[in-house]
């Protein structure tokens, strides 16, 4: 029981200090440029945003895309979690198990925003057909490297105005950790199996045997 605790506690404390600052933020921010706080110079920011979409601000084209946005979020968040416990019980790696539990409460962070705080903080597009599951997430931090518009022939960003590096929060950051652990550990987590198994000496002796026989027969 214990060791679904210290993973699963992983998960919770994720979601809890995501959703502390999230809140402290909404609460006690200003929307916007004029509410940023400088943090180091004028690099890094807390800058109160909000994202009605998916990472970089981008958004499914339909009028219930939202909704099914966050209703994969939802379904994806029982798969996440049931291989959490599945890895657990099979005994992988520590440092692996704590990155999946680190992605698993980052994800549940940036869904509670998609469906409550359409209703809890009244984020909801104008336009969108019910505030539940169409609150948008709540980002803080900024790092103010470069912004302005986007030249037209960029893909998906081509013609706005945007910054270098996308503003996110707790929870996007514990995703972001968890997926760079990983590929950066891969080879330690899943360590290749031999190409040759070698014979216990139960597998020699029958070897051996077929092998006189073999010449026996010749």
């Amino acid at each position: 029981m214990n060791k679904y605790i210290k993973y699963f506690g992983i998960t919770l404390l994720v979601i809890l200090i995501d959703q502390a600052v999230k809140m402290w933020v909404h609460f006690e921010m200003d929307f916007g440029t004029p509410g940023q706080i400088p943090i180091f110079g004028d690099w890094f920011k807390l800058h109160y945003t909000t994202n009605p979409g998916m990472a970089f601000g981008m958004q499914l084209g339909s009028e219930y895309g939202k909704m099914i946005l966050t209703s994969f979020r939802l379904v994806a968040m029982f798969g996440i979690s049931y291989y959490l416990y599945y890895i657990i019980n099979s005994k992988q790696h520590p440092t692996y198990i704590f990155c999946i539990a680190m992605i698993l409460g980052g994800a549940i962070g940036n869904l509670v925003d998609s469906v409550f705080y359409g209703v809890w903080l009244n984020n909801a597009p104008y336009n969108a057909p019910t505030p539940w599951f169409h609150g948008q997430v709540v980002d803080m931090f900024y790092f103010d490297i470069w912004e302005g518009y986007i030249p037209e022939w960029v893909p998906l960003w081509g013609g706005d105005y945007t910054a270098l590096w996308p503003i996110f929060n707790i929870a996007d950051a514990s995703i972001f950790v968890g997926v760079a652990i990983i590929l950066l550990f891969q080879s330690k987590f899943f360590p290749e199996k031999s190409e040759e198994k070698e014979p216990s000496a139960g597998e020699e002796i029958e070897l051996s045997e077929e092998i006189e026989k073999s010449e026996d027969s010749l």
